[in-house]
């Protein structure tokens, strides 16, 4: 019960990463509010542990003002918020990426760790404490090609999560990221461009351990993260990528 007593929002909740995070935290006696752009995916999630769910465009300041306010109306204080929500675009070349896509990537990988904080950061900063954790990925530090724009937010994500902790770590408040490797999650056909047994060879070909990341493997990470063991680390972005960077 690494959590117990721990309140907590994970964002992109109802599926992949973040419902593996969502369940583990919950396991662990936290109090989770699962908050995703799909409703009823995030309600479905929320009532197989007791959780809460919450409707939420993470790339829209007043929605996740109204998340924000929501969770101070339900858990009356924070400790915990996990901005997992991320999209991609398919793989292509860099120059054919339309623009609509590429704001549409940033909106969601990038500003929405922006939006959160300008919600929730003066709460953390009052009582003195919190944890955040921002999913970052492998692609921020080892890019995958035709992955372009996608690889430049997660890297974008990473320092943010670096210049997040330093400025926070006098408020009590820590501030990490996880770079998980491709998992199977809902995103994984998108990475790949297409789900055959010839492409899955080959990214598998690039991880040592041998197999996909899975939300049980993020869950895990991310409660030692933003469990009291984890106190003095802050500005870490962990691999958890089955020797992926090495």
């Amino acid at each position: 019960m690494q959590l117990e007593g721990k309140t907590a929002i994970v964002t992109g909740a109802a599926s992949g990463f973040g419902e593996g995070i969502a369940r583990a935290f919950a396991s662990e006696g936290a109090h989770v509010m699962v908050a995703d752009i799909d409703g009823d995916g995030a309600k479905a999630i929320a009532q197989d542990f007791g959780g809460i769910a919450f409707e939420v465009d993470v790339s829209n300041g007043a929605s996740v003002q109204a998340l924000a306010d929501h969770a101070f109306e339900t858990f009356d204080h924070l400790d915990i918020l996990v901005n997992n929500a991320g999209i991609t675009h398919l793989p292509q070349a860099l120059e054919d990426v339309t623009e609509e896509d590429f704001d549409r990537v940033l909106a969601v990988n990038a500003k929405s760790v922006y939006l959160t904080a300008r919600s929730l950061v003066p709460h953390f900063k009052d009582r003195g404490a919190g944890a955040i954790l921002n999913v970052a990925s492998t692609a921020g530090i080892s890019p995958r090609p035709r992955l372009n724009w996608y690889n430049a937010s997660k890297g974008w994500m990473i320092t943010a999560t670096k210049a997040m902790a330093v400025e926070l770590a006098p408020h009590g408040v820590r501030v990490n990221a996880i770079n998980p490797v491709a998992g199977e999650t809902p995103l994984l056909k998108s990475f790949m461009g297409e789900d055959t047994p010839e492409t899955r060879a080959k990214f598998l070909s690039t991880i040592p351990l041998g197999r996909f990341s899975t939300p049980k493997d993020m869950g895990a990470a991310a409660t030692f993260l933003c469990s009291d063991a984890a106190s003095m680390i802050t500005g870490v972005a962990l691999e958890v990528d089955g020797g992926r960077c090495i």
